[in-house]
């Protein structure tokens, strides 16, 4: 892509009606937080809570996440407080899109299947590896992020337990295990929420897309 082609991309209006690729569905609308809830916990002491309080810590949840999650001229921004996002829907293998920005010492990620992470932040190693991971790759094969305060954007497919990552078309990450961040002992989960990791900063994201496979 030209610098010329770069800059147009980089600067061209958010569309006001999600278009899905062929086979893909928008998992943000593009108007309001439909199919996204507040964080709860993580998977492991989520399985243990009963009904009633699962509910409770949900409604507070759900609570704080319209505080602080907004939809801004299509886009969801987060202000920095508050917890990470999530799908209400689980999904087990899929592949996605999704469009992300930052600021300057910006820190999130994406969480598949409620654990941690396609790394995403303003580093010199650059966005798109699976931080967490402690025997498997952690880091991205190489630099692709756009400067700071430009739009990103991620293709993730995820496989069992192995997640291939392209960012705005670079791979990044080529079938790499994910690592059960918060059962070490045990193989990723095989199904979970996507989430949108708060890290105490403001972000963006749009053009949330994704296919069942």
């Amino acid at each position: 892509m030209t610098a010329l082609a770069l800059a147009v991309v980089l600067a061209a209006p958010v569309q006001s009606q999600p278009t899905p690729p062929e086979g893909f569905k928008a998992l943000f609308n593009g108007k309001n937080l439909d199919g996204w809830k507040g964080l709860v916990e993580n998977p492991k002491t989520r399985a243990v809570m009963g009904k009633e309080e699962l509910a409770k810590k949900q409604a507070a949840a759900d609570e704080s996440m319209r505080t602080h999650w907004k939809v801004v001229d299509g886009v969801l921004v987060f202000d920095g407080k508050g917890q990470s996002l999530c799908t209400v829907k689980d999904y087990g293998d899929f592949e996605m899109y999704v469009d992300w920005k930052i600021k300057e010492n910006g820190d999130s990620g994406i969480y598949l299947r409620g654990a941690p992470q396609v790394q995403i932040w303003d580093d010199v190693i650059g966005s798109g590896g699976l931080y967490n991971n402690q025997k498997n790759p952690s880091q991205p094969l190489v630099f692709a992020d756009y400067p700071i305060g430009s739009w990103n954007t991620f293709y993730i497919k995820m496989v069992g337990d192995r997640v291939t990552i392209k960012l705005n078309g670079k791979l990044v990450a080529d079938k790499v295990v994910m690592e059960n961040y918060w059962e070490r002992n045990k193989p990723i989960y095989s199904t979970g929420q996507i989430e949108l990791q708060n890290h105490g900063n403001t972000l963006y994201f749009r053009n949330i897309y994704l296919r069942e496979l």
